[in-house]
C-alpha cells in the first residue's frame, strides 16, 4: 500500500501540473511517454481522477488528443525518441512541433550526405549570407533574441532573419523549449541549408 500510494502521490504532483499549464482550446495532442507500464499507469489514474472531478472534466471530453508512448529511459533526451515515433508524428504532423523536427532532420540529413550545403555557427552563417546570398532556410533558436544584456548581438540576429526573408528565404525559428531546439543549440543555436554548395564555407576560421 505504500508503494501504491507513493505512485499515486507522485500522479497527482504530474496532475497538477497537466491542469496548470495545458489548456485544449490551443491543444493539438497530449503525449504520455515513461519507460515500462508507468504511462499507462497515469493515463489510468489520469481518466479516473477526471470522472469523479468535475474539474477534470475537459479530460475526458478530450481523451481522443492522447497518445502514450514508450521511452528507453526516463531522461528528458528520450524524447528525442518519442517526437520520432510514427504514431506520435502522426497525431502532432500539423503543429509547429512537428515543422521544428522536419527542419532539423532536413538540415542533419543535408550535413551527413552533401555538408557543402549546410552550415552552423554564427560566422559561417553570417558569410553565407552576406557573401553570397546563398541561405534557402535559416534554423535559428528564440534564445538568440532573449539576451537582454546584448542588445548589438540581438539586433544583428533580428537583421538577419528579416535579410534571409527579404532575400527569398525561409526562416524558421526553434523554441529553446523543446527538444528540437535543444538540438539545434548543439550547432549554436543557429543553422541553414543552403541553394547551392559553398564547400570553402569549413575553411573560415570562426
Amino acid at each position: 500500500m505504500g508503494l501504491r500510494h507513493a505512485s499515486n502521490k507522485f500522479f497527482e504532483h504530474v496532475l497538477k501540473a497537466f491542469v496548470k499549464h495545458v489548456d485544449f482550446n490551443v491543444l493539438r495532442c497530449a503525449v504520455i511517454a515513461s519507460p515500462g507500464d508507468i504511462k499507462d499507469q497515469f493515463y489510468r489514474y489520469l481518466l479516473s481522477e477526471a470522472e469523479r472531478r468535475l474539474e477534470l472534466k475537459l479530460i475526458i471530453k478530450n481523451k481522443s488528443r492522447f497518445v502514450l508512448a514508450q521511452t528507453s529511459s526516463g531522461n528528458k533526451h528520450a524524447l528525442e525518441d518519442v517526437l520520432g515515433a510514427p504514431n506520435v508524428m502522426n497525431l502532432i504532423k500539423d503543429t509547429k512541433a512537428a515543422q521544428e523536427i522536419r527542419d532539423l532532420k532536413d538540415f542533419s540529413d543535408m550535413l551527413l550526405n552533401d555538408s557543402a550545403r549546410a552550415c552552423y555557427g554564427p560566422k559561417h552563417v553570417e558569410v553565407a549570407h552576406e557573401e553570397y546570398m546563398a541561405i534557402q532556410r535559416l534554423l535559428i533558436t528564440d534564445d538568440l533574441f532573449r539576451n537582454n544584456a546584448d542588445i548589438p548581438t540581438r539586433r544583428k540576429f533580428a537583421h538577419l532573419v528579416k535579410s534571409v526573408k527579404d532575400s527569398g528565404g525561409t526562416v524558421h525559428r526553434f523554441s529553446s523549449m523543446h527538444v528540437s531546439g535543444e538540438q539545434l543549440e548543439m550547432y549554436s543555436g543557429i543553422a541553414a541549408v543552403l541553394r547551392f554548395p559553398l564547400p570553402d564555407l569549413e575553411h573560415i576560421e570562426v
